[in-house]
């Protein structure tokens, strides 16, 4: 599948007769909220664990050096922390084009803290997409993530963000924790 999917989402989904659905983010969508919503809500879907597997040619990285972003991968029994945002459906007219590199919007089942549930759409780039790393020791990947930056800013800045707003969530995310641990030992 081609890293660009802005046509392939906007044929996924019809939003007809539809004012306003959950986007459940677990990247940079908890931090970079840089669009319209009618409602946030820290919430959590299940079956799902955060991986830097996704390479990133157009925000934090280039075609030359990707950097690396999340997306999930299914495991069973994971609980992955996030934020929802209540939105019109108009919102994924910028949201496809911002996460157009290997993203496809999948519908999930949310739970929020307070135990209510709510369906919703979430981004997830699967392993069929072009941009698709896959997995690599942290360590590697704390070292690909240190030098490789793009339109967006550093690669480091996007893992360094991410890994302060899981802490705020209250998230314990063991993979983003250990790169994070990397990177920043590497500094020193």
């Amino acid at each position: 599948m081609s890293a660009n999917t802005i046509e392939h989402n906007r044929n996924r989904f019809s939003f007809e007769g539809i004012d306003a659905i959950w986007l459940f983010g677990y990247g940079s969508l908890i931090y970079k909220v840089d669009f319209p919503f009618l409602e946030k809500r820290p919430a959590s879907i299940t079956g799902w664990a955060r991986r830097f597997w996704q390479g990133s040619h157009d925000h934090r990285g280039t075609p030359e050096a990707p950097g690396r972003v999340v997306t999930l991968v299914e495991q069973p029994d994971s609980v992955c922390k996030g934020m929802a945002y209540r939105v019109s459906p108009s919102v994924f007219e910028y949201l496809d084009v911002r996460e157009k590199n290997g993203y496809l919007r999948f519908a999930t089942r949310m739970t929020f803290d307070d135990g209510s549930h709510a369906e919703g759409l979430v981004y997830i780039a699967t392993e069929d997409n072009e941009a698709f790393l896959g997995e690599m020791p942290e360590q590697d990947i704390a070292r690909q993530i240190a030098s490789a930056s793009g339109p967006s800013g550093p690669n480091s800045e996007y893992l360094l963000r991410l890994a302060e707003s899981l802490r705020i969530l209250g998230d314990e995310c063991p993979h983003t924790f250990l790169i994070e641990e990397h990177l920043t030992a590497s500094d020193k």
